[in-house]
């Protein structure tokens, strides 16, 4: 039975007898609907050995069904009734979605629960995607600039034993070596319906969301024994520095700071201190080492928003020709200083606090960006009723609440860093 929640959005909680939790969100002013399942698995649950194998399900899952669904028939069946499908990894979860018209919602969840329980992982399949994988790492990081910063950042501030400290892209000789017994088992101990949330957001009654969603993702088989105990790792705490030499177009620096996870009360007070300090044309940051002191191309500070154990928080910047790399990472540990020792101003609070709200309520607006924010919060915070008060909470958070949290977690004793040194 569908269980309503709280004011604000409207939302609709229920757990099937397979084990999905299933959330919706009626809207009757949308003129489609969003289908948005995440799977609790993503590259920090992968083993070492193993790295890449949440990506490459990503590309799996389209690769057609034992019960004769084709390779790529998924998307070319989702757009023939004028929708748009696609899939994302991150560290802490896997996540497939479609928006499609309201009288193509059956079918949406009809295609998401074949390939729950009849993936065609076969041979031929796993070689054509590993390739795509490949060639999808060679395009965006082997042989771009700056291609292995997120690699030396996550090993510099988790450490490369961490679930967080490898990208989500993979390995490539994992991926070589990887035979259809590897993939079939990380297959069978992840991608089942105990392991899944699904968020239905747009034109649909709380009803028919709910008899939909048991008659197709309900029919997906209880999968047997237990989920595996997903680990968090400890954090470095030797924040190194680390530099190499590349042919970039400009030399780059990366100062990266362990933060509280997104399941932590204080990520909401970091990350106040953070739009203050670098988000936004005004942010200190910005205004002092771009604007001012011209020390800098463009710099940028923002957070991961990792949910287990640690998260980090990090400040990137081009500089400008001739400038010391010295010179930056001191004049941003002074601003970070500065800020901490007396605290955000009353109008840099109001502007951050006005970014959120306008930022969050955008994304409320479209119904796919909404279906995702809603199953982040069920899947990573365990309720999706949190979407409802998530500005209460943030217009909650006071000076001194942000300024403690910049104390706690933004020091310059506790900074890694990158440096892409530009060379010709």
């Amino acid at each position: 039975m569908l269980e309503p929640m709280s004011e604000g959005l409207q939302l609709h909680r229920t757990t099937l007898d397979n084990g999905m939790r299933v959330v919706v969100n009626p809207d009757a002013t949308s003129p489609g609907v969003a289908v948005n399942i995440w799977y609790q698995v993503g590259s920090a649950d992968e083993e070492v050995g193993r790295f890449g194998f949440a990506h490459l399900f990503e590309h799996l899952m389209f690769s057609g069904t034992t019960s004769g669904i084709a390779s790529s028939e998924h998307l070319a069946t989702v757009e023939s009734v004028g929708g748009s499908a696609n899939a994302s990894t991150s560290f802490d979860r896997t996540n497939y979605y479609e928006t499609v018209p309201a009288g193509a919602l059956e079918l949406a969840l009809w295609l998401e629960a074949e390939r729950l329980a009849h993936l065609a992982v076969t041979e031929e399949n796993l070689a054509t995607q590993r390739e795509v994988v490949k060639e999808e790492k060679r395009q965006r990081y082997d042989n771009t600039p700056y291609g292995d910063l997120l690699d030396l950042l996550l090993d510099g501030r988790f450490g490369e034993t961490h679930p967080y400290g490898h990208p989500t892209i993979g390995s490539v000789p994992d991926l070589d070596a990887a035979c259809l017994d590897d993939v079939t088992a990380f297959h069978s101990t992840w991608y089942r319906p105990d392991n899944a949330v699904l968020v239905i957001s747009g034109c649909v009654e709380a009803d028919e969301g709910l008899v939909l969603a048991e008659k197709y993702l309900g029919a997906a088989p209880t999968a047997p024994g237990d989920l595996p105990t997903r680990i968090q790792g400890p954090v470095r705490h030797d924040n190194p520095r680390v530099v190499v030499e590349r042919p970039v177009p400009r030399t780059a620096v990366t100062r990266s700071w362990a933060t509280p996870p997104i399941t932590d009360p204080d990520n909401l007070a970091v990350a106040m201190a953070i739009d203050a300090i670098g988000s936004g044309m005004s942010s200190r940051l910005i205004r002092t080492l771009e604007r001012e002191r011209h020390l800098v191309d463009g710099i940028a500070m923002n957070d991961f928003g990792l949910s287990r154990g640690s998260s980090a928080a990090l400040v990137s910047a081009h500089l400008k020709p001739g400038v010391p790399e010295e010179e930056l990472t001191g004049a941003v540990d002074e601003i970070i200083a500065e800020f901490a020792a007396s605290g955000p101003r009353e109008a840099e609070l109001e502007r951050a606090r006005a970014q959120v709200e306008r930022d969050w309520l955008e994304s409320l607006a479209v119904v796919d960006e909404r279906a995702d924010l809603l199953n982040m919060h069920e899947t990573l915070l365990g309720d999706a009723n949190l979407v409802n008060t998530h500005l209460d909470r943030v217009r909650a958070i006071t000076a001194d609440q942000v300024t403690e949290a910049a104390n706690r977690w933004l020091s310059p004793e506790q900074a890694s860093t990158v440096v892409h040194k530009e060379v010709a």
